[in-house]
C-alpha cells in the first residue's frame, strides 16, 4: 500500500502553486538523505522546492528527488518520503507536519517482519487533528 503521506505532500504542494506560494520542505537528515550537509543543523534541513528553485522534480512514492543549486552548484537531492517533517509555503507558513519515519533498507527485514510491523502501525498511525476554527 502506498502510504499516505506522499498523497498529503503531492496535495500541499500543488495547493502552493496554484496560489503562488512558494513551497518549502522540512526534513530530518540521516545517512540515507541525500542534501549538502553544510546547510543541515540539528539534523534537519529546509528546502525550497518551487518550480523555480528545483529541476527534474520527482514526487515519488518512497523518494522525493530534483536537482538544486547550492553556492552555484547543481546537486541531486534525494529525500526518503518518510524524513519529511513539514511542508509549507514560505508566504503564510501555512502546511501539514508529519512525523519522522526513519527510512530503513526493505533487506533489514525479513516478508514476514514486514507484514506484522505493518499490521502494528496500520492502527497506531492514525491520529485526529484538531482544526480551530476563526
Amino acid at each position: 500500500m502506498i502510504p499516505l503521506k506522499i498523497y498529503l505532500i503531492r496535495a500541499v504542494y500543488d495547493w502552493c502553486c496554484d496560489n503562488h506560494f512558494t513551497p518549502h520542505l522540512v526534513v530530518y537528515v540521516n545517512e540515507y538523505t541525500q542534501v549538502p550537509k553544510a546547510y543541515v543543523h540539528d539534523d534537519e534541513i529546509v528546502l525550497n522546492i518551487s518550480f523555480n528553485a528545483v529541476k527534474n522534480l520527482e514526487l515519488a512514492d518512497d523518494f522525493i528527488r530534483f536537482m538544486a543549486r547550492f553556492n552555484g552548484q547543481s546537486q541531486e537531492i534525494v529525500i526518503p518520503v518518510g524524513h519529511v517533517r513539514f511542508i509549507f509555503a514560505q508566504e503564510n507558513h501555512m502546511g501539514l507536519p508529519f512525523e519522522v519515519e526513519p527510512y530503513q533498507p526493505q533487506s533489514s527485514t525479513t516478508s514476514s517482519d514486514k507484514a506484522s510491523t505493518h499490521q502494528d502501525d496500520e492502527f497506531n498511525d492514525f491520529k485526529i487533528i484538531k482544526m480551530d476554527k476563526k
